[in-house]
């Protein structure tokens, strides 16, 4: 229970997808709102502003020089009309060429100081206040040349003339803007989550079907899968599950192999141990018992030989390059395997040999595997002394080359040689060369060539044609390990 708290939970791809469409859309939606408040004041407020421009126009008209002095003449009725409005309060002001007040409110702000009467004569619009309350202000200089300027060249005085409105009618106006494009959004985001939801189903229903395709599949079903009913996006997901599924058909086939061929080469010598059982509890004779005795110690090491051989071959073709490959000394690897095998030797009245450098030379260091090197090297020997007749000798070589930067690993035995037909098959797991009488499982030149190829190296069977030893060819297995890293000086 403690560990379920710890564990993370699953996450869903149609979940996250969904996310991360959704939380830009529902982001993006009161921006869209306070945009659209923006845009729809700048609307609202164009046609009451074109209405105040009108306004002040009318009124410049209004303006009139009497006596030398400038009049703004408004009758009552048409202050009337000026002011008749629901919704909204509407000011007006006119000042004289002096400042002075000629009619309207006095307490209407002026324009900002800082501005030039004399620049321009349009209707110019500004936000201002007016008793606590925003208004709208449209307003305008109107250049008038009285009797007394022109006498006394002077440029001509302006007039103020300005016309305010609250902004009632303005926010009602952009509410009712926002208000019919936010409704039609109320309605359409549902269902732009409603299509997105279905869009996301549609979308990844191939993976649906693709997970009942590959559960309907029955145990010992490792073809490929079908690739090409698959979006894109999903086909490289597929590809590299039927390159799994062929590394697993290898697997398994190797295991389907191993326990065949394990089956099979055992059966021999229990049969044989179970025989000489038997005939050992049905002696009465001393000698012929210990004579059972010995033949059941001699099948139960054929036993144990063929048993760690398939262990060999199993490892060397289970561990591929997955295996962690470390720098090494195939001296010191040469020298440890010889060393073993020199009571065999002794037994056989077998020379055994080497020739090649002395460890601790960069030239015989390369990247490998240190155990199945060594068990490559020990199959090769104890082949060649399976192979020699008594008294023959067996050469072990390394012949380092500095200039391809190739390691070679030689050995040479005086026995009678391998036929050039049967040069490729006895690389093949329990195939044995016909006419010999020596013990063994046939599985040596096997292990050996899966740890070559595993390694990068290439592999060679020819004649020795030893020197003072013309009977029998003799045979030379040459491994060349090309694709090695060696450490040359």
């Amino acid at each position: 229970m403690a560990l379920r708290l710890f564990q993370r939970e699953r996450r869903s791809l149609f979940g996250e997808i969904l996310d991360w469409m959704l939380t830009p859309l529902l982001l993006l939606w009161p921006i869209s709102m306070a945009l659209t408040w923006l845009v729809a004041q700048n609307i609202a407020g164009k046609p009451f502003d074109r209405a105040l421009e009108y306004n002040v126009q009318a009124l410049a008209k209004l303006l009139i020089i009497k006596d030398h002095k400038v009049q703004f003449n408004l009758t009552a009725p048409a202050r009337e009309i000026l002011r008749a409005d629901d919704t909204d309060l509407v000011y007006y002001q006119v000042t004289g060429t002096h400042g002075e007040h000629l009619s309207g409110e006095y307490d209407l702000p002026a324009p900002p100081e800082d501005e030039e009467k004399h620049t321009t004569s349009e209707v110019q619009l500004r936000l201002d206040t007016m008793r606590g309350e925003d208004v709208r202000v449209a307003y305008t200089w109107i250049k008038v040349e009285t009797k007394d300027a022109k006498e006394a060249k002077l440029a001509p005085l302006p007039v103020l003339v300005q016309v305010a409105e609250t902004l009632e009618k303005r926010k009602t106006l952009a509410t009712e803007i926002v208000k019919g494009t936010m409704v039609p959004q109320f309605v359409t985001l549902p269902l732009a989550v409603l299509l997105v939801w279905l869009a996301l189903v549609r979308g990844i229903k191939p993976l649906a079907q693709l997970e009942k395709r590959i559960r309907a599949r029955k145990s010992d079903d490792m073809s490929p899968l079908d690739d090409t009913a698959v979006p894109e996006e999903v086909a490289p997901l597929v590809s590299s599950i039927n390159d799994l599924l062929s590394r697993l058909t290898v697997s398994l086939s190797t295991q389907k192999r191993f326990l065949a061929d394990a089956a099979h080469q055992l059966k021999t010598p229990l049969a044989g141990l179970r025989m000489q059982a038997d005939l050992a509890q049905r002696e009465t004779n001393a000698d012929e018992l210990k004579k059972s005795l010995k033949n059941i110690g001699l099948a139960s090491v054929r036993a144990t030989h063929t048993v760690n051989q398939l262990l060999a071959l199993a490892r060397a073709e289970t561990t591929g390059r997955a295996l962690a490959k470390h720098r090494l000394d195939m001296v010191e690897i040469a020298s440890e395997v010889m060393a073993d095998s020199v009571p065999r030797t002794l037994d056989k009245k077998i020379d055994l040999g080497y020739d090649g450098p002395d460890a601790g030379q960069a030239s015989t260091h390369l990247e490998g595997n240190p155990t199945l090197l060594k068990e490559m090297v020990r199959n090769l020997v104890d082949n060649a002394i399976n192979y020699t007749p008594e008294g023959g000798q067996v050469t072990l070589r390394l012949m380092p080359d500095p200039f391809s930067g190739v390691l070679v690993l030689i050995v040479e035995d005086s026995g009678q040689g391998i036929a050039e037909s049967e040069r490729e098959l006895v690389f093949q797991p329990f195939y044995r060369t016909l006419g010999t009488n020596v013990d063994g499982s046939g599985l040596g030149l096997a292990i050996v060539l899966e740890i070559v190829n595993q390694h990068g190296a290439a592999i060679t069977i020819e004649d020795a044609d030893l020197p003072g030893n013309p009977q029998t060819p003799g045979t030379r297995v040459t491994v060349r390990f090309v694709d090695m890293a060696l450490y040359l000086p």
